[in-house]
């Protein structure tokens, strides 16, 4: 199972975590779980390379986790792509309770 979760302070997403591989079906061959990377992906190069955010990423085998500061945070443009992010994840996930959870956390 992939579990998503965002997080909030003061009403600023601030980060999220992706873990696990949903295991809807073979590695190689699963869409769901390419989905959700794509989905996680996008926000680091969003973040990281196109706004150059200097923010903390951990990245590997089925975990990504992306943790900014409120002043990070608090642009316009960071705070777009990270919600479409959480958007784009539960449109993904709304249907796969199975596979993959998604939470938000006020923190």
């Amino acid at each position: 199972m992939t579990k998503i979760t965002f997080y909030k302070k003061n009403n600023l997403i601030v980060g999220f975590e992706v873990s696990g591989h949903t295991g809807k079906d073979d590695f190689g061959k699963d869409l769901l779980c390419c989905q959700i990377s794509t989905v996680a992906q996008l926000a680091v190069v969003g973040l990281f390379e196109v706004e150059k955010i200097d923010g903390f990423k951990q990245i590997s085998d089925g975990y990504l986790k992306i943790s900014l500061s409120e002043n990070q945070a608090k642009p316009e443009k960071v705070q777009f792509l990270l919600k479409t992010c959480l958007d784009s994840f539960k449109s993904i996930v709304i249907n796969e309770n199975k596979f993959a959870k998604l939470e938000v956390k006020n923190v």
